[in-house]
Parts: structure tokens; sequence; C-alpha cells
């Protein structure tokens, strides 16, 4: 019999490069919008369209041609350097008190300082630091949240000291985390922050995220003294998101070593489980709302946000009740919208050998390839927020409640708004979206290799995760311009 999938393969591809081309030549009058970040200038066609362009390039020609076997845990071995105990343990120590002092600080500072969100430490710390700044620094620096989370500070301090007055034997054995569990918490998390950010009312103020910077370390806390610390390995969302990140840094800070690679290549060692792609769903699918609810598509006249507003005003709820209403819909159904086309794109990718793996596998397998975007869409869409909002720390560091004090004689600083220019923070942007999605296909075409039955039925595999990167790149790009 007549084998149709390679047709069928190819009618996909051509189709969903017929959507990538489509999104093209979208208009572009969407503004990007990110926490009270500022508006960028509208990025250049010829740029827009190059972008695309470079990931057709690398993905069909680098990588179809030139990658005809695995590589990217051979590359990921790179070199390694022993770093000195007290080195070791100093800079954990010292990394571990500074976090629980920041996090302590922000507490603070939220509930008793003012509430205006200029000049109180808590929103900065919590919406620029902390969600945008830490992802980016552990890009450079591998998985410094690690050492510096103060929930795991304080739950390693505790076990150590009470192995020091009672013995080995004096604190109850942690419970064991069920596997079928995995990351379904750490998700949810990230979920409910994603929904703080864009949805929730008076999200910026300082006394609500001092209450809930609080709340959430006491869950955490709670949670190590029954699970251990392995609970904060997938019930924090927040330290899953900076260990993914940190898979794409070029340092990796294990067993006592200082290990250098080629960036990116950390994907490789990123082990599948249960709920690792809702996690980066939830991130690529927030970021995208974010990106699409402070432009003209969802704040026009008769657009979508409009629209979903006066519909629940209609109900009876009050202005802030119905924006709130009206965004959690819409971050519900763009959310939705991401998750399915990936889900389609996988679809696809199992289309090529039907009897390898069910989608729900290979879904877990290739999360991690999504993770590039995630990230590439984070430091593109929010770059322009951390170099203004987060010099603010310099003077907010002094004065953390806003009531006038000086500790560190800072407080007199003030903000460079020239530090990038708006070309700057163009080209910062693309290269961000576009290294991204390079990277992306570099870590789905090596996995496939792994997964599929020879180099041709993974490059075949990777027309539908191609189409994906494509369009994913195109929606990107229109949004920030």
């Amino acid at each position: 019999m007549h084998d149709a999938r390679p047709g069928r393969s190819r009618r996909a591809l051509a189709a969903g490069i017929s959507v990538a081309a489509a999104a093209l030549l979208l208009p572009s009058p969407a503004a990007a919008h990110g926490l009270g970040g500022t508006r960028t200038l509208p990025i250049p066609e010829w740029l827009f369209a190059w972008a695309a362009a470079i990931v057709l390039v690398v993905s069909f020609v680098g990588l179809s041609i030139l990658w005809p076997r695995p590589r990217l845990a051979q590359l990921a071995e790179g070199r390694s350097w022993a770093v000195p105990a007290p080195v070791r343990h100093g800079g954990r120590v010292v990394l571990g008190l500074l976090g629980v002092a920041l996090w302590v600080l922000t507490v603070w500072a939220g509930l008793t300082g003012t509430e205006n969100i200029q000049a109180n430490l808590a929103p900065t710390m919590v919406y620029v630091a902390f969600w945008v700044g830490l992802p980016v620094l552990s890009l450079f620096v591998g998985d410094l949240w690690r050492a510096l989370s103060p929930w795991r500070a304080i739950a390693d301090a505790a076990g150590w000291i009470g192995r020091r007055v009672g013995g080995e034997d004096a604190l109850p054995a942690p419970m064991t985390w069920p596997a079928r569990v995995g990351l379904w918490p750490a998700a949810a998390v990230l979920l409910a922050f994603a929904w703080l950010e864009l949805a929730a009312p008076d999200k910026d103020a300082p006394d609500l995220l001092g209450l809930l910077a609080l709340l959430y370390g006491a869950a955490m806390l709670i949670g190590s003294g029954i699970w251990g610390t392995r609970f904060l390995d997938h019930a924090d969302g927040f330290d899953r998101y900076f260990r993914l990140a940190a898979s794409l840094s070029p340092l990796r800070w294990a067993d006592g070593r200082l290990h250098v690679r080629w960036p990116g290549t950390g994907l490789a060692g990123v082990r599948p489980e249960p709920g690792l792609a809702a996690v980066v769903l939830v991130l690529v699918g927030s970021t995208t709302f974010d990106g699409l609810s402070g432009g003209e598509l969802w704040t026009a006249n008769g657009a979508p946000g409009v629209w979903l507003t006066d519909r629940f005003s209609d109900l009876g709820l009050g202005a802030s009740g119905a924006a709130t209403a009206a965004a959690t819909v819409g971050l519900a159904v763009t959310l939705g919208l991401v998750s399915g086309f990936v889900r389609l794109g996988i679809a696809g990718v199992r289309s090529v050998d039907p009897t390898r793996l069910r989608s729900r596998e290979l879904m877990g397998r290739f999360a991690p390839t999504i993770v590039p975007i995630a990230v590439g869409y984070a430091v593109a869409h929010y770059i322009s927020l951390l170099a203004q909002r987060g010099q603010t720390l310099g003077f907010l560091l002094s004065d953390p409640r806003g009531t006038g004090s000086d500790w560190f004689g800072t407080a007199g600083w003030g903000v460079d708004y020239g530090l990038l220019s708006g070309n700057s923070v163009w080209y910062v942007q693309v290269v961000a979206l576009v290294l991204g999605h390079v990277a992306g296909l570099v870590a789905a075409h090596d996995l496939a290799l792994r997964t599929f039955r020879g180099p041709r039925s993974a490059a075949r595999s990777q027309y539908w995760m191609l189409a994906v990167m494509v369009a994913f790149t195109s929606l990107g790009l229109w949004l920030l311009s």
C-alpha cells in the first residue's frame, strides 16, 4: 500500500508556513505592555521579516544538513573546576542570608510602608527584581536561586540545627513526594502569579504584595517541613522557572564543581516530569497575554477586552470587577490557544511514527524545547522595564518603606532613562526572540534524533515544530511592534 504520511507532512508544513507568512503580513499597531514598563517603538518591517527568515534558515540548513546525530548532551559536558569547600559553603551561607533579608525586607516594606507604589520597595522587588531580574541573571550565572531562596535557606538551617542539637535521628524523615503529582503544583503557582500580575485588582498594592509574600513563604516552609526541600523542587513555581532559565546558562553549579558548557546545552539534562509541559505553557501563554492586553487588539473600541468588560458590566459588576473578569477570561483563552497550538504541533510530530510514543509522552519529552521560547519572550517583553525600573532599586533599598530614610546613602539616586535607547531596545528584543527560537529548534531537533529512527524521520517530525516556532516568532515580534 502507498504510505500517505509524507504527503500529509508536506501539506501540514505548507499550511504551517502559510500561517506564519500570514502572521508576518499582519498590521503592527500593538504596543508592548509589562508591569508599568515603558512603551517601545515599532520594530522596523525589515527586521521583522529577517527574524523569521533566520529561524527558517537555521532550522532547515543548519540542523537538517549539519546536525545528523544527537550532540547536545555531549556539548553539555564541557569542562569543570572544583570549588573549594570554604568558598562553596561560605557563599551558600551568605547568599542564603541575603535571600532571607530581602524577603523579610519586602514583607516589612509592603505591610508597614507607604502605599505609593513608586516609593515602596515591595512592588519593584516582586515584579522587577524577582520576576524579571532573576531569570535574566540565571541565564548568565546559572541557578542562583537555589542558593538565594529564603525558604530553602531557612529549611536547610533548621535541619542543620536540629541535627546538631538532637543528633542525626532527631528529625522525622520527610514524606515521599508523589511522583504522579510532579510539577503540577509549580504550574498552579505560576498560573496564580500570572493572574495576580495580569488580572487582579490592586495588583501593585504594597500591602497586598507584602501579605502574599509572607503567606507564600509560610506555605513553602510548611511544605518543606513535611516533604523536605524536595517539596520546593516541585511546588515552588518560581524555583522551577528560574531553574529552567538556568538550563540555558553556560554555567552549572553541581557536585561541588563549576561546570562550563555551551549555552543552551543544559536543556538536554532537563528531565521530563508530570506537569513540566504545564509549567512551560503557562510561562509562554501568560507573557503572550501580557503583550496582547497592552495593545489595541485588546483595548481598542470593539476589541475583545473592551467587549468583555462591557458584557461583565451589563451583568452588574463594577468597573474594577468587570475589568478583572475580562482579563481573567482573556488569560484563560490565551493559555488555551497557546497550549492547543503546541499540542497540535506535537500531534504532527507523532504522526511521523504513531507507534513510537503517545502524544502525552511526546509532550512531556519536548516540553523543555519550549523553554527558550518562554525565556526569550520574557527577556524581549520586559527588557525596558528591567533597564528602567530596575534602577529604582538603588534608592528603594535605602528607603524601602518610603518614609524618608537613607540607609546606604543612595536615597537620592535617580533613573537614567537613556540607559537603553529605543533602537537598542528593538535589537535586544529581536535578538532575544530569535535566539530563543533558534535554541528551541536546536533542542527539538537533537531530541528528535534521539526519539525517532534515523535522521530522515527526525527531520520530518521537525517540520511541525518548525511551524510552531515560526508562528511563535511572528506572534512575539508582532506583539512587540
